[in-house]
């Protein structure tokens, strides 16, 4: 049995070491994928504005860029409804890219296909989802 000579403090727990100094705050900096992949949805947005104001595009397809732009940013903020965005648009461009290296024999359109897969793989890992708000 413990004696404490002052009854009126309680015995507290100590914290580790780790816990005390620093809020837990997840890092963007331990994600260097997040930020890779917000400046490629930065870089396909760029893409897509060119080619519409190029006139290769509809105007419809500003949509996507609006919508691009919007996930990079909030993955940058690690939020998680742009996770869930940008998910949605790379599993989307993995299959249009790779459908169309089927039908047509591209070889851009397998790289391209295969790196949104990549991207895809990536963002599906715990780690990656534990860290968003």
């Amino acid at each position: 049995m413990s004696t404490n000579a002052n009854p009126g403090t309680a015995e507290h727990d100590t914290a580790p070491l780790h816990a005390r100094g620093k809020s837990q705050k997840p890092s963007l900096l331990k994600l260097p994928g997040l930020i890779a992949i917000s400046l490629y949805m930065l870089l396909l947005s760029g893409v897509t504005v060119v080619s519409v104001v190029e006139h290769r595009a509809g105007p419809l397809y500003l949509v996507f860029s609006v919508f691009f732009i919007a996930g990079a940013l909030g993955l940058l903020l690690l939020l998680r409804w742009a996770w869930a965005l940008t998910l949605a648009a790379v599993a989307l461009l993995a299959g249009s890219f790779l459908y169309t290296y089927t039908t047509q024999h591209i070889s851009s359109s397998l790289v391209q296909g295969l790196l949104n897969l990549f991207f895809f793989l990536y963002l599906v890992r715990t780690d990656v989802r534990e860290k968003l708000k």
